[in-house]
């Protein structure tokens, strides 16, 4: 029953503002969306629905009020309109236009126009007539496509209906004007198609041959739209296939399939950190050590001495076996620290902290050559420390890590683009505190014994509680904990935690655990994770995290207190929860830190302070809540516990916990008064009738059934004998009352149920190939959007709740945010999706899923779950738990929790660890379940969605009173049913016996009773083809929802044993059709059709299980009118009946071929050799025997190779049968045993489809000519043009010009170009090949990645962009198509990359593999397949063998499927061959002997063997009896190592095929362990039509580092391959030119040999043909080129984690055809040895370090110190130039550093010992860098360091010419100076600046020193000697330098005339002119009297 009002418009309002409408009906009140800036006219066009208990009177009123909306303040009300009900209950339809009234009662202008409808329960009131709501307002969107839809809407077709339903069809398919479908019904859906299994809809119809495959569904369930959602019927998309629509009568929810709990099992995990070097770290002269910490782990690198950028390149890996939530919180430490040794730990300089989980979460769970930034925790306001370098990677077993190929320095130079950190985290972290808020807890259990309590109550007399509580809270490494509370069951602590970190942190989750305090161990009474992603938004919108105040609820183990509790892990957070445990009020938040505020305390450390209380009510007002369940059936009930009395108990926190609540909440709850103005206090849609009075003392709770004893159902479960009388609980429980949380998660979660459904619809038409899966996503999209827009609907209602906290607020925003945008996103990928793209949408729609699922997930909780424990004699024996919000009751659809008021079925499994494994697969009880929460004063709701039929049954309570909720319910209503199931086989079912087979038989559980099927020996793929009858069955509840609700059936498989009981081996679930009485068996609902249904175990899939269900109800004429049963067809089956004919699929024809090859690597069968083995296959009871091979030894071949059977399979190939493939052996006295065996589940890759003889490739007309262009530029990407048969590519190049022009340029030799760069031939060899190869492969893997990542901005864009017409999306695709091919074509003679190009020396290249040869040729299986053979139990996860390990041999050949009459042509070709069958043109398998050379480049990453961290990698191969160890040539310490070393063996095929290459660890003592192994099948490689012999090279020589290594000649090869593939050619010239079939192949017709003379050849045109030889038609196919393959090295003990990785190939040669030559040199290359000679000439401008002991004046002793190896070995001192006091230094002195130097690397090569007790010299390889440092030299005290530099002397600045022009920006990088390579210059000198840190960590110049470098080769420098310092030979003069450089007290008066020349120079120059002109003067004074006496007197 329904009331419905559809608000159309209000008109005539006056202004302009927001408004908003609130209907309100007995009492309960909705609001609209608010329409912004609206004029006069409002349009609302909304509907609002109340689900009506009780009919409507007829004097009812309905309200509706519109108001100005308001923001800030309350609205304006403007004006009302009341409507009595009285039409509406008559006419069940009332359209009305008035006016409205103000509060004074007067009549307003304002009109408004509405729609009332209503619908009684008896179906009287109300036909839905064609008027219906969906007028033109809700169809909003245009149709797009209407042709499509008419294909898919076929016509309706009448079903029969029992009267109460609405039925719902399209009338006509009339187009209105907007080419809108005609008027669509809307009902609800009533049906629903809910398959359990694999969702799939009903076939309603066989399908006709002729029309197309539309989705075979009635219209209702397509057109299942909700009601004034305003949802099109859209145009091209179908709405839900699994109706699960919202179906009225859905009264049963889903049952989750999966069992077994996943979280909280053990995995094998490894960490590997590779730190390869530091930078810029703060701090003079230091000795830096890294150490790398995982959880508890440490590890260290060497000590480097004195540099502050260190180079290590060590290799670290830590092993655990922990479960993924511990593994993920680890954290991971890199820490630097200064001047650690054995005595004294080190200072620390910086560390950086991350945990696991953001690793594991990267793509491919690694980064690799990041830099991570050092901060010092212990003082937050010094900024970054430094940076290290490093690689970090996170595997989980199974995970493979590509490691990107180990590219050169200069890419990462960039540190800054490099960071250590996540995407999207700012490289500029701040420091910021987490406040950990920890205000009280509740409902703890006790902890401790009750007997020491007792006996204290009786000494002491006071009662106490059992617990002594404390909280502990973990953070990125740190913990913090509060006070202990002494006995307390209800704590208050009031204090907060703070941590201080670097924001965004790197750890993702915040551990809080409420632990009791003991004398012996705390012990942890819950666990809650608080994940920082889900409480913060980093957005641009976002906010910092925030929670609470609010409780969080703690779950664990049971409440009963046990010393030894075995389910301790679980309140460590470890696994499910089994029990509420207590709830924690707790609040977090963060602040960011201003770091340069001097008051801040500026360490880390964890702090805890007293927090400010706050009151109870800020977490919300506590209500009422009322939880009620009906225990309707319980079946499956493990026999163990069918000896006693059993009860279920529900409890909701510790309300109803009868047996160990204990710690009941003591404060008595208030019953909440009665506000008027709370619209939800008024009792809800009911009218009290007159019977319920509701009583006014409080409810005594019910929890727990009445005990009963259970029944047998079968031998292994028992069931509790309900029938009609149904027990019921109901609890009462207060709770604050935050349920605004809840249902916004349910919105959110129903709308991602929807949706997750639709893409499995979607994916599963895919899989079955059903038409039209792109408009199911359509529909899927569309509902998607729809949801959206409902949720920002919704969600915004209770704005102004006061016990919403911030984060409520935020999240909410965020939330509207996301869907909103989520809802755009979905309409415009709709309108993209086509058929061609729907697997890409579908990837996108499976984020928005991810999405979803992560919104609805709420971080404060409020009510706790909901626990059902099964008791047997008081004890707990197994469980379920069902989440509070799913069970919450909203009046609202959406909001309501997904299991509230229906069935819910229910598993119960054990607790805890005894879940796991095959207990956990056991059900222990199965429940049906009903089950409403919500709030008191709502519970008149709360029986609305149990079936109907039945009366309460109500406990007495005093006379006349009855309690109101039933303690029963008596169902009086029952009907008679009979169930037929057709169980017609299972495929891929688990292996249970050791046989590797299993002996399968199903039972079928349907309420209380069971049947089994037969059971068939030894298969996995048993077809029983059997119907099972089940008859007499009781349903209880009303006929018509039994139809589309019925029970769910459960099949159980099992494995039957001889002895002991039969073992399980999975479970699926499926619900039937159900047929009633007064229906008819036709189509399109009956028969019904076969379908898969998934087979569980654990959480597992174990194979699928095809069947089809039907019940038939049983009318009043009984079982006459049934469908008849034909009794059993074969009488040799006895009394068991097959699957009726119109169930089992209909049947065809087919032969299929066996190709019997051969058996390989038989394993023992019980301890006996396998001697005689012979392979039977069978198919759907029919078969083949291979011939016997009669000695397994000498020849594991089959002598007759092909054999077939014919077979009847179904036309339909989803349903093909397995095919199995058994090994057995033939012992003596005709007794067989079973080898092993393999089944294939699906034949579809075997079936012989004939070629489409009209495609172009098979066209052999005209002629298409390819060119080949001699000159491939290094860059090439193997785009390999694909040639139509009719298109004419040429590509023209003539070599002579080229040659001319290279010869030209050679002789003008321009200066750009230094002559080195035309490389001789003669340097070459294999390894410049394979460098240039590898920078080809890393160019390659650079563009895809932005290629790729090109496309996937640009599909972004395209979904942002919004619906801009479809044009331009195609428009950008093909753009960007274009841009990529003019990317990959490569760079020719004269276009693109010019200068770079050029440079490039050419050498020719070979094909890099990352991978295995394997994966890239499809296993080599084009003809002969490989099928593994098995024995033995498959595994589980903790007991079982793992796949490797049942493998017990392997089975060479394969299979050919085709109906019977085989097409004519295929028999009439030439030379078809009648006894080869389909198999024409197969080699013989005689055997065959072959010469396999091996060739082993190099080994990365190996795991670490010794204690050390590293490894002595030698390599050993096994092939057949041949085991070479090449144990001698061991590496030492080194996990990279190069081998480069090729190892020839003699092999005969078949019986040594398999290749076995093992990387072990040398040791000096004891055995030598293995790292990791790899194995290659040279068998299908030498017989694959790719030719994986030997690769084809790119070009043909015969001399040099490219010579051809195949002793057959291109020509010969060719001819070979045209002569087997029966291809017209090869036809030769005239030269230069071949042609075959129709492709002519033209390129250069002659060859230089050594002496350089030219010879014609037909080679080059014949490789060309060969490297194109898949474009040619029909027998063409890739063949495999000259390469090297990548492959995963893997240890049995550690299997599926990779141990490192091998660089390889294998050449195999006939030993019947011509020799090959000697292999390859590939050994690795010997550093060159050489000599860098460094004069140092000046120094200027030195910092002036010491001051003058008598004067005080500024000067230093300077002196220069160099290195290049490392500080150790070879650092090298100037002399010392005393007493500078200008900072200049004349020095004169030369430095002489021999190194070897691997030019291809630029590394050099260091050997030495690591340490005294080393046994031998390890081999480091270090990056060429000379530093050149001043010092000022003390006699006394250490020197003081004062400034360094280092150049990379592959590219350092080019020196200044003069000190002056010398400065600082040269040595930082920011001045653009020209970059030089000493190898290249070989001779440079110049002026360069030393820098050194000041206090604040900023670069300051501190000198510059004038050098000379001069590098020579090792002979030069034998030639030509020199002197070290200023010796002979060729010394250098002594410098000039001042006197005083010598020490004052050796000569102290030339000190002092130093001292008073310099210093007092001017002064006494000065002084003695000033004395001078005094003199003058005295002089002249003294003189003048007499002067002018003199010339007075005239004398």
């Amino acid at each position: 029953m329904a009331l419905l009002l559809h608000l159309k418009t209000v008109s005539k309002l006056r202004g302009r503002g927001d408004r908003i409408a609130k209907v309100t009906f007995r009492g309960q009140s909705f609001y609209s969306r608010v329409l912004e800036n609206c004029e006069d006219v409002a349009d609302f066009a909304e509907t609002f629905r109340w689900q009506v208990a009780s009919s409507i009177d007829s004097n009812e009123m309905l309200e509706i009020q519109i108001f100005n909306y308001s923001k800030v303040f309350s609205n304006k009300l403007i004006g009302t309109f009341r409507m009595v009900l009285q039409k509406v209950v008559e006419e069940g339809h009332v359209e009305v236009t008035d006016m409205l009234i103000d509060d004074n009662n007067a009549i307003i202008q304002t009109s408004l126009c509405v729609e009332v409808r209503y619908q009684a329960t008896d179906g009287t009131v109300g036909s839905w007539d064609d008027g219906d709501f969906l007028g033109d307002e809700s169809l909003h969107e245009e149709e797009k496509d209407s042709q499509e839809t008419d294909g898919l809407l076929p016509g309706s077709r009448p079903s029969s209906r029992p009267p109460g339903e609405k039925s719902f069809r399209s009338k006509g398919r009339q187009k209105t004007k907007g080419g809108r479908d005609g008027e669509h019904k809307a009902g609800r859906s009533v049906f629903s198609a809910m398959k359990l299994g694999k969702n799939r809809p009903h076939k309603e119809e066989p399908q006709r041959q002729d029309e197309p495959a539309v989705l075979e569904m009635e219209n209702l369930d397509r057109l299942a739209i909700r009601l004034g959602d305003g949802l099109d019927p859209d145009s091209m998309s179908l709405a839900s296939v699994t109706a699960l629509t919202t179906n009225v009568s859905n009264k049963r929810s889903k049952p989750d399939i999966k069992m077994e709990p996943s979280a909280g099992r053990p995995m094998d995990y490894q960490v590997s950190v590779t730190v390869i070097e530091a930078r810029q770290l703060v701090g003079l002269n230091m000795d830096p050590v890294v150490c790398v910490e995982v959880g508890d782990d440490k590890k260290f690198t060497s000590m480097k001495e004195s540099t502050n950028c260190p180079y290590y390149n060590e290799y670290f890996v830590f092993d655990f076996h922990v479960s993924p939530d511990v593994m993920f919180d680890k954290i991971i430490k890199i820490s630097v620290i200064h001047s650690k040794n054995l005595l004294r730990s080190g200072t620390l300089v910086g560390s950086f902290k991350m945990d696991v989980g953001t690793v594991y979460s990267q793509p491919e769970h690694q980064f690799h050559h990041k830099w991570a930034i050092l901060s010092d925790p212990d003082d937050i306001s010094a900024g970054l420390k430094g940076y290290v370098k490093c690689d970090v990677a996170v595997m989980g077993k199974g995970d493979n890590i590509k490691t990107p190929h180990k590219a050169n320095e200069t890419d990462e130079d960039d540190i800054e683009g490099n960071l250590l950190l996540p995407e999207g985290v700012p490289p500029e972290r701040q420091w910021a505190r987490f406040y950990v808020k920890i205000y009280r807890a509740e409902g703890l259990p006790r902890m401790n014994t009750s007997l020491m309590a007792n006996m204290k109550k009786a000494f002491i007399g006071e009662n106490k509680d059992l617990v002594d509580p404390y909280v502990q809270v973990f953070f990125a490494g740190q913990k913090g904990k509060t006070s202990v509370q002494k006995s307390s069951y209800e704590p208050l602590w009031n204090e907060q935690v703070v941590f201080t970190d670097l924001f965004p942190p790197l750890c993702k989750r915040m551990k809080v655990q409420i632990r009791d305090s003991d004398k012996v161990n705390d012990v942890a009474i819950g666990t809650h994770f608080i994940d920082l992603r889900k409480i913060s938004n980093d957005g641009d919108k976002g906010f910092l995290p925030t929670l609470g105040p609010a409780w969080v609820n703690m779950y664990g183990s049971t409440r009963n207190y046990t010393l030894l509790d075995e389910h301790q892990d679980l309140n460590e957070g470890l696994g499910e929860g089994v029990s509420f445990r207590a709830r924690l009020m707790l609040g977090l938040a963060v602040e960011i830190l201003d770091t340069s505020n001097p008051e801040l305390t500026s360490s880390t450390e964890v702090q805890v302070e007293q927090a400010t209380p706050v009151s109870e009510s800020c977490v919300g007002k506590m209500e009422e809540f009322f939880l009620f369940g009906a225990l309707l059936e319980a079946s499956m009930i493990d026999r163990k516990n069918g000896d006693k009395p059993i009860t279920f108990e529900v409890t909701i926190g510790n309300y109803g916990n009868e047996v160990d609540g204990l710690s009941r909440p003591q404060r008595p709850r208030p019953r909440p008064r009665k506000e008027p103005g709370d619209e939800e206090e008024v009792d809800l849609i009911q009218k009290s009738s007159d019977d319920e009075t509701d009583e006014g003392g409080d409810l005594p709770s019910v929890s727990s059934s009445p005990p009963m004893r259970p029944q047998i159902t079968d031998r292994n479960y028992f069931h509790l004998p309900y029938l009609e009388r149904k027990p019921c609980i109901y609890i009462k429980s207060w709770w604050p009352d935050q349920r605004r949380r809840l249902y916004n998660a349910n919105i959110v979660d129903h709308i991602a149920d929807k949706l997750e459904e639709g893409l499995n619809d979607v994916q599963e038409m895919i899989k079955t190939e059903k038409s039209y899966p792109e408009r199911r996503l359509r529909g899927v999209l569309e509902e998607l959007s729809c949801g959206c827009y409902r949720f920002l609907s919704l969600a915004d209602k209770d704005q102004g709740h006061w016990s919403r906290t911030r984060l409520d607020r935020e999240r909410l925003k965020s939330c509207m945010r996301e869907l909103e945008s989520m809802g755009q996103q979905a309409k415009t990928l709709r309108a993209q999706v086509k058929w061609h793209t729907v697997r890409d949408k579908l990837r996108l729609c499976q984020n928005f899923l991810h999405k979803l699922r992560f919104l609805a997930d709420e971080p404060q909780h409020s009510v706790p779950d909901v626990f059902i424990w099964m008791m047997s004699n008081n004890k707990r024996i197994a469980y379920a738990r069902v989440p509070s919000k799913d069970l919450l009751f909203s009046t609202v659809e959406e909001e309501l929790g997904k299991d509230c008021a229906k069935v819910k079925t229910l598993f119960l499994k054990l607790p805890g660890k005894r879940g796991f494994g095959s207990a956990g697969w056991t059900v222990q009880a199965k429940l049906e379940l009903y089950l409403w929460l919500g709030l008191s004063k709502q519970c008149k709701d709360f029986l609305c969605g149990l079936p109907c039929g039945f009366e309460e049954v109500r406990a007495a309570q005093g006379p006349g009173l009855h309690a109101f909720p039933p303690i029963s319910l008596l169902y009086t209503k029952k009907q008679a049913f009979q169930l037929r199931a057709h169980m017609y086989q299972a495929r891929s079912l688990f292996a249970a016996d050791s046989s590797g087979l299993s002996d399968p038989f199903a039972r079928v559980f349907f309420i209380n009773q069971s049947q089994c099927t037969e059971v068939l020996n030894e298969t996995l793929c048993p077809t029983w083809d059997q119907m099972l009858v089940f008859d007499n069955l009781e349903l209880y509840g009303e006929a018509h929802e039994l139809r589309d609700d019925p029970p769910i059936i459960v099949i159980e498989i099992y494995d039957q044993d001889t002895m002991g009981k039969a073992d399980f081996i999975g479970r699926t679930f499926a619900k039937p059709l159900v047929k009633m009485a007064d229906e008819a068996y036709c189509p399109p609902r009956f028969p019904p059709q076969l379908e898969y249904y998934q087979i569980y175990r654990g959480n597992a899939t174990a194979g699928d299980l095809l069947a089809a269900f039907e019940l038939l109800q049983i009318g009043p004429a009984g079982k006459a009118d049934l469908p008849p049963i034909n009794g059993p067809v074969d009488v040799d089956r006895g009394p068991i009946m097959p699957v009726p004919m119109g169930i089992r699929p209909v049947l065809s024809k087919y032969r299929i071929e066996v190709l019997f090859w051969g058996l390989r690597d038989l394993k023992r069968v019980n301890l006996a050799q396998v001697d005689r083995p012979r392979v039977d296959i069978e198919c759907a009871g029919k078969g083949v025997q291979s011939s016997l091979i009669h000695n397994y030894k000498k020849n594991p071949n089959f002598n007759t190779l092909v054999k077939w059977f014919e077979v009847d399979l179904p036309e339909n190939e989803l349903l093909h049968p397995p095919l199995n493939i058994r090994v057995v052996d033939c012992r003596a006295f005709g007794r067989y045993t079973l080898v092993g065996s393999h089944t294939v589940s699906s034949l579809r890759r075997f079936i012989y489809r004939p070629p489409d003889r009209s495609a172009p490739s098979w066209n052999t007309s005209g002629e298409v000519v390819v060119n080949m262009e001699p000159e491939v530029p290094v860059k090439k990407l193997e785009t390999v043009v694909k040639l139509d048969a009719t298109s004419d590519a040429v590509i023209k190049v003539d070599v002579a010009d080229e040659e001319k022009e290279r010869k030209k340029k050679k002789k003008k030799g321009s200066s750009e170009e230094p002559e080195e760069e035309e490389t001789d031939e003669s340097m070459l060899d294999w390894w410049s090949k394979y460098f240039a190869s590898i920078d080809t492969m890393k160019e390659q893997l650079r563009q895809q990645e932005a290629s790729g990542t090109d496309l996937e901005e640009k599909e972004e864009m395209d979904n942002t962009e919004g619906l801009k017409g479809p044009m331009k999306g195609k428009e950008k695709a093909r753009a960007a198509k274009e841009e990529r091919k003019k990317r990959t074509q490569s760079p020719g003679p004269g276009q693109g990359s010019e200068a770079p190009e050029k440079k490039k020396p050419k050498i020719d290249e070979l094909k890099v593999y990352p991978k295995e040869l394997e994966s890239e040729f499809d296993s080599f299986e084009d003809w002969l397949h490989t099928f593994n053979l098995l024995r033995g139990k498959t595994g589980d996860d903790e007991d079982g063998a793992t796949e490797e390990e049942r493998i017990v041999g392997r089975f060479k050949g394969s299979l050919c499927v085709y109906k019977v009459p085989l097409p004519e042509d295929v028999s009439r070709e030439a030379g078809y061959d009648p006894t080869y069958g389909m198999f024409q043109g197969i080699p013989s398998n005689d055997p065959i002997n072959v010469l396999v050379r091996v060739y082993v480049v190099r080994a990365t990453d190996l795991h670490p063997a010794d204690i050390n961290g590293k490894a002595d990698p030698y390599i050993a191969i096994r092939l057949g009896k041949t085991d070479i160890r090449d144990k001698e040539n061991y590496i030492s310490k080194q996990l990279n190592p190069v081998f480069g070393k090729s190892f020839d063996i003699e092999a005969s095929f078949p019986m040594e095929s398999l290749l076995t290459v093992a990387v072990y660890d040398w040791d000096l003592v004891g055995t030598d362990d293995l790292i990791g192994e790899t194995k290659i099948d040279l068998e299908n490689r030498f017989y694959s039509k790719h030719r994986a012999t030997c690769g084809i090279a790119q070009t043909y020589s015969t001399h040099g580092y490219n010579i051809w290594r195949d002793p057959t000649k291109p020509s010969q090869i060719l001819t070979r391959l045209c002569k087997e593939g029966k291809v017209d050619g090869p036809h030769f010239g005239p030269p230069g030119r071949v042609k075959v079939s129709n492709r002519v192949f033209t390129g250069p017709s002659e060859i230089e040999d050594e002496n350089g003379q030219r010879k014609p050849t037909e080679e080059h045109v014949a490789l060309l043909a060969l490297r194109y030889w898949e474009d040619i038609p029909r027998v063409g196919c890739r063949l495999v080129p000259e390469h090297v393959e990548t492959r995963p090295l893997l240890n049995p003990d550690k299997p599926g984690i990779e141990q490192g990785r091998l660089e390889l190939w294998v050449d195999m040669f006939p030993m019947d055809m011509p020799a090959p030559g000697t292999p390859l040199d590939i050994s690795p290359r010997k550093p060159k040895k050489y000599e860098l000679r460094v004069i140092v000439w000046n120094t200027d401008e030195v910092v002036l370090e010491d001051d003058d002991f008598f004067t005080g004046e500024k000067s230093s002793d300077i002196f220069v110190r160099g290195w290049l190896k490392g500080q150790q070995e070879d650092k090298q001192d100037t002399d010392v130039h005393y007493h500078s006091l200008t900072g200049e230094g004349n020095f004169n002195w030369r430095y002489l550093f021999p190194f070897d130097y691997l030019a291809a690397e630029e590394k050099i090569v260091i050997s030495k010992k690591e340490s005294m007790f080393s046994w031998d010299e390890t081999e480091y390889k270090i990056p060429a860098r000379l530093t050149l440092q001043i010092w000022d030299a003390d006699h006394f005290s250490a020197d003081d360091f004062l400034g360094a530099i280092e150049l990379d002397l592959n590219r350092f600045p080019r020196g200044a010419k003069t000190a002056k022009q010398c400065s600082m920006e040269m040595a930082t990088g920011e001045l653009d100076v020209p970059l030089v390579s000493i190898f290249k210059q070989k001779r440079v000198k110049g002026w360069w600046p030393l820098l050194a840190r000041n206090e604040n960590d900023e670069f300051e110049l501190t000198g510059k020193v004038e050098a000379e470098l001069h590098l020579l080769t090792a002979e030069e420098a034998e030639k030509n000697p020199v002197g070290l310092a200023r010796n002979e030979p060729d010394p250098l003069e002594k410098p000039n330098r001042p006197d005083t450089a010598f020490v004052w007290f050796l000569n102290p008066l030339k000190s002092i005339k130093y001292l008073i020349c310099t210093r007092y120079k001017w002064l006494i120059i000065k002084i003695v002119l000033a004395l001078l002109g005094l003199l003058m003067l005295a002089l002249f004074l003294y003189s003048l009297p007499g002067y002018m006496v003199k010339k007075l007197l005239g004398a």
